[in-house]
């Protein structure tokens, strides 16, 4: 395993030191202090994350454009997205699957003895009940302008597919300078990418030591059954996917993908988010040997369709609140949740705080409280923490998978470009 590089010990640094910081302020100033500490504090992530999100559009349109164009043929195009998005349903299934099967073998629910609010009482997250139309408008885009504006990721990859196939119809005479223009704009956006990336380590402390100062560490203690029994749910969803990584990969490539994405998984588990990781992601897969027509196709669509981290949280978090309650679901009705939540969750991407949204639209189809939310607010950043992490090495395994997959027989191939 080589050596961590400077930016993963920075990064390093600064999350330890936002817990201590965060662990001071809480226990020696006033709650309205420390809130107030915490409100400036969390100035610096959010420049981060702003900065982050201005380099994802333009970044996801270059690259995926450019890197379907490179493929050649439609008929390409067509077999990478089929199997891209067998692995996608495959993982969907199983994370759904072990959220519930996990909540029902450790039952944190049960028992927890709080006294739980009307059920008509305001949980601060707006739920929506699932709409087909809206859903679709949620994917296809009505112009590729608002999109960007916007970061509408998967509207921006629809406009891309076929922006990427009409490039490959007009033959590499026409489609060149369009293609050599996006390739510059792609190679732009990773050099200021790596601008952004000298600010991860501060954001990392600012967004641990806010959360730590204003909840303090005992909050971990008095919710320790329901965010143990998740994590150690994501442990095995790590297993799975690792393993599956390895049964097509072989487990050296597997050994050597964990390094290649360490810097990635760390500024997200830090910062509680997936986007802010994006760029640095693909220019590690790229790093890793996966090629960038593959990496630029297959990680955009995993960022909305392989979320395994916030599918399984899903599912665990609202039969957890069903415990809290006493309802108690039968298997079919948690087959019913399963398959709402392969759907829901795919037309929510992108909104912040998605998976509590989810959860609130999901909840009323099983006439559970949506006041239940309210018990998971106050640890739910700790667990979009690990949930987030988690949908960066379940979307790392499945592009290195893909890319072997359309690469043929023999491992993943660190010279291998377009």
């Amino acid at each position: 395993m080589n050596p961590p590089n400077k930016l993963t010990r920075y990064i390093l640094i600064g999350l330890f030191a936002g817990l201590a910081t965060g662990w001071v302020i809480n226990a020696n100033f006033p709650a309205d202090q420390a809130k107030q500490a915490a409100y400036y504090l969390s100035g610096i992530t959010v420049v981060f994350l702003q900065l982050i999100k201005m380099i994802i559009a333009p970044l996801v349109l270059a690259t995926l454009t450019v890197g379907i164009a490179h493929m050649g043929s439609g008929g390409a195009v067509g077999r990478t997205f089929v199997r891209t998005l067998a692995w996608f349903i495959a993982a969907s299934v199983f994370s759904l699957s072990l959220g519930i099967l996990m909540v029902n073998l450790l039952a944190p629910g049960v028992g927890v003895g709080l006294v739980l609010p009307a059920a008509n009482a305001d949980t601060g997250v707006a739920a929506k009940a699932f709409d087909f139309i809206d859903f679709l408008k949620h994917i296809f885009p009505k112009s590729i302008f608002e999109a960007m504006a916007t970061n509408e990721v998967l509207q921006i990859v629809v406009f891309s597919l076929f922006a990427g196939v009409a490039l490959i119809q007009l033959g590499p005479e026409r489609a060149g300078p369009i293609n050599r223009g996006l390739d510059a704009l792609m190679h732009m956006m990773l050099v200021v990418t790596g601008y952004v990336m000298k600010m991860a380590p501060f954001a990392v402390f600012a967004a641990i030591a806010g959360s730590i100062a204003v909840e303090g560490l005992g909050i971990l203690i008095t919710f320790g059954k329901f965010v143990g029994g998740f994590y150690l749910g994501l442990a095995v969803l790590w297993v799975f996917l690792l393993g599956a990584g390895a049964l097509v990969l072989g487990s050296g490539e597997v050994k050597r993908l964990i390094p290649a994405i360490r810097e990635p998984f760390l500024i997200t588990f830090a910062t509680a988010s997936s986007e802010a990781a994006y760029p640095k992601l693909l220019d590690a897969l790229e790093r890793f040997g996966v090629p960038t027509r593959i990496a630029s196709f297959v990680l955009p669509l995993g960022y909305s369709f392989n979320l395994d981290g916030s599918m399984m949280y899903c599912a665990f978090a609202s039969i957890f609140i069903a415990q809290a309650y006493g309802i108690d679901l039968t298997i079919w009705q948690e087959l019913g949740m399963l398959g709402l939540l392969m759907i829901t969750s795919k037309g929510i991407a992108g909104v912040p705080r998605a998976s509590l949204v989810v959860i609130a639209a999901t909840l009323p189809y099983f006439n559970i409280p949506e006041a239940g939310l309210l018990l998971i607010l106050a640890v739910d950043h700790f667990l979009d923490m690990g949930r987030s992490a988690t949908n960066v090495i379940g979307n790392a395994v499945a592009t290195a998978v893909i890319a072997k997959w359309d690469a043929g027989e023999g491992p993943v191939d660190a010279a291998v470009k377009i």
